[in-house]
């Protein structure tokens, strides 16, 4: 049995974001459709759920990328454009309700994904990864 394409699985923010994310400043627009006939762009609109589309930009803070691009795309789906819900400059935010479409990248030929939320909220008790607390006597 196949798998239609654009098939959208499941994910949890802590396995896409081991170490959490932070949103990158005024990154949150509306997505945009092209149509290669007319040159034009347009509103995008999900095509599962005929709503609006809205992207941002996240910095990956997983340790473990060194030099590796950091930063992710998230495509948000909500009627109106999402308020981040921190105030301050690349503060660390969570996505809700995640889920993933496998994609061959057309230049790298490699496998990527594509993802989108439900939402955005502040960190829940997840924590990014911090210095070990000092010792009794340190």
């Amino acid at each position: 049995m196949a798998l239609p394409g654009g098939m959208r699985f499941p994910v949890r923010f802590e396995d896409v974001f081991p170490a959490g994310c932070a949103l990158v400043p005024d990154s949150i627009v509306q997505a945009e459709d092209y149509d290669e006939k007319t040159g034009k762009r347009t509103p995008a609109k999900d095509k599962v759920t005929q709503g609006r589309v809205w992207q941002c930009r996240v910095m990956d803070l997983d340790p473990d990328l060194g030099a590796k691009s950091r930063e992710v795309a998230v495509k948000i789906l909500a009627e109106v454009q999402p308020v981040p819900p921190t105030g301050g400059m690349f503060e660390q935010i969570e996505f809700i309700d995640m889920t993933a479409t496998p994609y061959l990248n057309d230049k790298t030929k490699r496998l990527a994904y594509s993802f989108r939320a439900a939402g955005m909220v502040k960190p829940n008790g997840f924590k990014a990864a911090s210095a070990p607390a000092p010792k009794d006597g340190a």
